[in-house]
């Protein structure tokens, strides 16, 4: 690591900042960020399927980006690493296998490299989207790369679920996660390092996420488990926000949780909410803590709920994460289900081509919020019943 963030000199870094601000300057305040997620796993949005032609797989890139610029959006957050493997050359993990097929096969071009490039070319912030803890969406350590870090330190691996995990009570693994993250950053002028939802595995009926040996280990003074787990992520956040400022100042941190911190009923500083699962208890991330502590540049909770839901009002939770972040000095951007509208299998609000458009209208109201974030790219090109034109001609008329 230290050999990689060596070669990124002085001068590129102060260049670097100043088109980032520059970049920032030109969205402004008033505009926000206006983002969509561009999924990789399981080739969910690009590729559009594996064994694409290096021609092929740019092309389709640059479409996605096309599309951002015509909805009027003004940031792109790209999955590049999906599963423990890259969309770059990477000396921590093999080459992802949604390019080829075939993981640790090189595509034949640098996909994350061509993203930034052609991103900030179109006036597009890029935001570089890791997945810190996943290594496979299957339980065979087998189907990985010979290579792979998973299989040259087993150790290291916890099956739950149905997938693969790193495990996050180890030292040494959340080192090396950073490590590989943050060789991306070293390498490409990204304007963030952007986290999901996924830091310990959402819970899974009948099985238990195996971590008591290092419970046993590491656990001294912590009351329960799962403050230790909670402790674990946060260790994570912290330490990467340190690193990253070390590694390339103006970089920003961002995570998008799960939309839900934890109820009412369970703590009187929870949302009005009836959700089944919370950050806090659940996947043992308490990010209301990582806001009021400042660890991160911005939040962008999965508000995937319509307005008006029991369960989960979106309206409450706006108000609720507002609050929140109300002079932390953490930027709020919300994320938008734009995957449901359209969708038949959705409730009837969600056949409503007003309903995210309304979102935009209700969040207006609150100043801390600072932008949106659409998930994905394939709903942003689809677009199956209007609902990204209708936010676009409600409220982005404007570049």
């Amino acid at each position: 690591m230290a050999g990689a963030v060596g070669v990124v000199s002085a001068l590129a870094l102060t260049g670097s900042a100043v088109a980032r601000e520059g970049r920032a300057g030109e969205r402004g305040a008033a505009t926000g960020l206006r983002g969509v997620w561009i999924a990789t796993v399981a080739n969910r949005d690009w590729p559009s399927r594996k064994g694409l032609a290096p021609q092929e797989q740019r092309a389709e890139l640059l479409v996605h980006l096309d599309n951002a610029i015509r909805a009027g959006l003004n940031a792109v957050v790209l999955q590049v690493r999906p599963t423990a493997d890259a969309l770059w050359p990477s000396p921590y993990e093999p080459w992802a296998e949604c390019l080829t097929g075939e993981q640790g096969r090189d595509p034949g071009w640098d996909p994350l490299g061509t993203a930034v490039t052609e991103a900030h070319r179109r006036g597009l912030e890029l935001h570089a989207w890791f997945n810190p803890y996943r290594v496979a969406n299957h339980t065979d350590p087998g189907r990985l790369v010979a290579t792979h870090p998973a299989r040259l330190h087993p150790e290291w691996v916890v099956p739950y679920g149905g997938k693969l995990y790193y495990h996050p009570g180890l030292p040494e693994v959340r080192r090396f996660v950073q490590d590989a993250m943050l060789d991306a950053v070293a390498r490409y002028d990204v304007d963030a390092v952007h986290w999901d939802d996924y830091f310990y595995p959402y819970p899974v009926a009948g099985e238990t996420f195996d971590d008591a040996a290092a419970f046993e280990r590491y656990g001294a003074g912590f009351a329960d488990v799962g403050d230790w787990r909670r402790h674990n992520t946060e260790a994570l956040v912290r330490e990467t926000g340190e690193r990253l400022r070390e590694v390339r100042p103006g970089v920003r941190l961002g995570v998008s949780p799960f939309g839900v911190w934890r109820n009412e009923a369970k703590d009187p500083e929870g949302s009005r909410t009836r959700a089944g699962v919370g950050t806090y208890d659940d996947l043992y991330a308490d990010t209301r803590r990582w806001v009021r502590e400042g660890l991160l540049d911005y939040i962008c909770p999965q508000l995937y709920w319509h307005v008006g839901l029991a369960e989960a009002d979106y309206a409450e939770l706006v108000r609720w994460w507002a609050g929140t972040v109300r002079g932390t000095g953490v930027d709020l951007y919300l994320g938008e289900a734009l995957y449901k509208a359209g969708d038949p299998a959705q409730p009837a609000a969600w056949q409503d081509p007003g309903e995210l458009s309304r979102h935009l209208t209700l969040a207006a109201d609150f100043p801390e919020v600072r932008g949106h974030v659409f998930f994905a790219a394939r709903e942003v090109a689809e677009d199956r019943i209007g609902a990204m034109r209708r936010v676009s001609r409600d409220h982005y008329d404007v570049p």
